[in-house]
């Protein structure tokens, strides 16, 4: 019972993003369709913007200002919102020209 109420450290953080990371690295793994693949690229980096977090509190260094963690969190929600615009705009193109979006059928664009 008294586990309950343990105050939340920088580790259940960790834990939290390497938990994210892992099953956004078996997602990429295992999915076949492109758009399970580019959910797990979102997973991935949203488990890193999590430890980004956890190591820029106020928890590790207190005498600072405690915002390195969320700008460079920031940084990477501005690529993942880039990232994800030009993933859809290929697996759009990619539907056009093959009906599908499995992955597999993508050995054509090889140069």
């Amino acid at each position: 019972m008294i586990a309950l109420f343990a105050p939340i450290t920088v580790a259940h953080y960790l834990t939290v993003g390497a938990v994210l990371f892992v099953a956004g690295v078996v997602c990429m793994a295992t999915k076949r369709n492109a758009l399970g693949v580019l959910m797990g690229a979102e997973l991935v980096l949203n488990g890193a913007n999590v430890n980004l977090v956890a190591f820029g509190s106020d928890f590790l260094r207190p005498q600072s200002l405690g915002l390195d963690g969320q700008v460079m969190a920031l940084f990477v929600i501005v690529l993942a919102a880039a990232e994800a615009a030009v993933a859809l705009a290929i697996a759009l193109n990619f539907y056009i020209n093959h009906t599908s979006i499995d992955v597999d059928q993508a050995d054509d664009l090889k140069g």
